[in-house]
């Protein structure tokens, strides 16, 4: 058990650590009108994927945190090696081995698959919602994701930070509801994934509707797979969102649309698909 003083060491750590901090160093944008330097403790908590009131309570030295609150502590205040150590001693949390999450690749099975739809976009999707591969007629109907950098190529990131996304959805909030859904789960099974923690800080602090979805655990209403598009060069799209796990990688998806054969629909993706040249992604 740690004592309160080790305890009340810890919250004066965690003030000194905010206090040296920038907004920009971090990610976020420097509004102004800060009466103290440093980083403020609901962006702390934010970029940290907790509450407020817990931050507040654990630099109030009140309560001892987890290891897995620890680690995207950690994470969030870019800690270094030593710094993470005193971190986790004053806790009195032992610090699990430090590994930098492996980063996604597609599956060659979903690759296969990918490179055989050409009347279909499709898209392979990673456990934090990462675009991990894409085909020519998904580019054409989202966004040409090549254009995106690769460490931002994340549908969630893309759905709340690209504003041509509202438009082309036709039902954005209930779009963007689902996925805060999905990462929420996600975040649930993965705990002590920092790369996760750092997407639900970052569009916490970025988008206030975000913000306030993450801390609502109420469930969206289910919805068919149906979504609905306004395309900006061939119209409106209704189209069937279909997504199959991948069997050597559970934790990755291919995700299809389609539409109904002899459709406006299926003639506006057939109109997209003669218009769409290049390569997968």
């Amino acid at each position: 058990m740690t004592s309160d003083a080790h305890l009340n060491e810890l919250g004066s750590f965690l003030k000194a650590l905010r206090a040296g901090l920038s907004p920009r160093t971090v990610g976020l944008p420097d509004t102004g009108g800060r009466r103290v330097p440093g980083l403020r403790r609901e962006e702390v908590a934010l970029l940290a994927a907790i509450s407020s009131d817990h931050y507040t309570r654990l630099e109030q030295g009140r309560i001892q945190p987890s290891a897995a609150v620890l680690g995207a502590l950690a994470h969030a205040l870019h800690l270094s090696d030593h710094q993470r150590d005193h971190l986790f001693e004053l806790a009195g949390r032992q610090r699990a081995q430090h590994r930098r999450p492996a980063t996604q690749k597609a599956h060659p099975q979903l690759r296969r698959l990918l490179d055989g739809l050409t009347a279909s976009p499709g898209v392979v999707i990673g456990h934090r919602m990462d675009i991990l591969a894409w085909n020519p007629l998904a580019a054409a109907l989202i966004t040409d994701f090549a254009k995106v950098p690769e460490d931002k190529r994340n549908c969630a990131r893309i759905l709340f930070t690209d504003p041509s996304m509202r438009t082309l959805y036709a039902d954005w909030r209930a779009e963007a509801r689902g996925c805060v859904s999905h990462l929420r789960t996600t975040a649930a099974r993965y705990p002590d994934d920092p790369r996760l923690t750092s997407l639900v800080g970052e569009l916490s602090m970025q988008d206030s509707d975000f913000g306030q979805w993450w801390g609502d655990r109420r469930e969206p209403s289910r919805r068919l797979g149906m979504k609905r598009f306004h395309h900006p060069l061939v119209g409106e799209l209704v189209l069937d969102r279909d997504t199959f796990t991948c069997a050597g990688d559970p934790d990755q998806e291919l995700v299809v649309w389609t539409a109904e054969p002899g459709t406006r629909s299926y003639d506006g993706l057939r109109d997209l698909a003669s218009r769409t040249p290049g390569q997968v992604g």
